[in-house]
């Protein structure tokens, strides 16, 4: 399958697992805690079995790397479910994906040396404008101030740039293969976690019993979907992975459209022409 697919699969996993998160309401970092521990019990036997059939992939940049991954995959999660908590998805997300590929396209250009074809830069604008289309409608009248929403977004678009630039060294310039990796971070993220859900152990059995298939449904989506990325990491550059994947904010307009009969559809559906016209040139870049 062509990278560039796998990256738009990830998108609509990316969306879809987001919808699921907004659903919850309650005590944030015990939901996170639950669902980072699924996914660590769903992906760390498949990381350990591709780790035993190539046992020189063991090294001190298969802790290291995870690690520090897990550390930022942490205060991005946390940071995004209290943004949820306390604004709208409709800000919150739109703003949060924005950012984050703007900083990674700048950090990668600026920094990591990346240089860009006019195509992958045309590509890449269409992206973010397409974004702009969407996340500019018009919105109900809310009592939750949009500074707050605003102020969510940018933070977790902050470490979404921190943690795609990280992985995206860690899997092309250390080399390490994407499941094993994530299955390491995702293990530690819930590891770490532990001793805060274990002081708030009386919401754990609450959480469960009111949102498990929300927990579930994230706990498998979004390994699913970050997992995908990282394979597409190893073959497109940064600066056009971390364009292409916000193309879920779309995807997720037109679902709330879809499942929550949002206002202005054609609106959307035109914010969604633009990213594709966008990802049609990235594809061919």
């Amino acid at each position: 399958m062509p990278p560039i697919l796998l990256v738009l699969a990830a998108a609509v996993l990316h969306a879809s697992w987001n919808m699921a998160a907004k659903r919850y309401q309650g005590d944030g970092s015990v939901f996170v805690w639950c669902y980072m521990l699924g996914s660590a019990v769903l992906c760390l036997p498949v990381g350990l079995v591709l780790l035993t059939g190539h046992p020189g992939a063991l090294s001190w940049r298969l802790l290291v790397g995870p690690l520090v991954s897990a550390l930022i995959h942490i205060v991005y999660s946390l940071v995004l479910q209290a943004g949820y908590r306390r604004a709208e998805l409709t800000v919150v997300y739109p703003v949060a994906r924005g950012v984050g590929p703007l900083l990674t396209m700048v950090v990668a250009v600026a920094v990591l040396g990346e240089r860009p074809g006019l195509p992958t830069l045309l590509g890449g604008a269409l992206v973010l404008v397409g974004i702009s289309v969407v996340t500019t409608l018009t919105r109900r009248p809310s009592q939750r101030p949009l500074a707050s929403g605003l102020g969510y977004g940018a933070a977790t678009g902050a470490m979404i740039a921190a943690y795609t630039l990280w992985d995206d060294h860690a899997v092309t310039s250390w080399r390490l293969a994407p499941v094993v990796y994530f299955a390491f971070a995702v293990t530690l993220q819930a590891a770490l976690l532990t001793p805060a859900a274990l002081r708030r152990r009386y919401a754990i059995r609450p959480a469960i019993a009111g949102h498990w298939r929300e927990m579930a449904t994230v706990a498998v989506l979004s390994p699913a979907a970050y997992i995908l990325v990282l394979v597409a990491m190893q073959t497109l550059p940064v600066t056009i992975v971390a364009p292409a994947r916000e193309s879920s904010i779309v995807v997720g307009s037109l679902l709330a459209w879809w499942l929550f009969r949002e206002a202005q559809p054609v609106r959307r559906l035109a914010g969604a022409v633009v990213v594709l016209g966008g990802i049609t040139l990235l594809s061919l870049s």
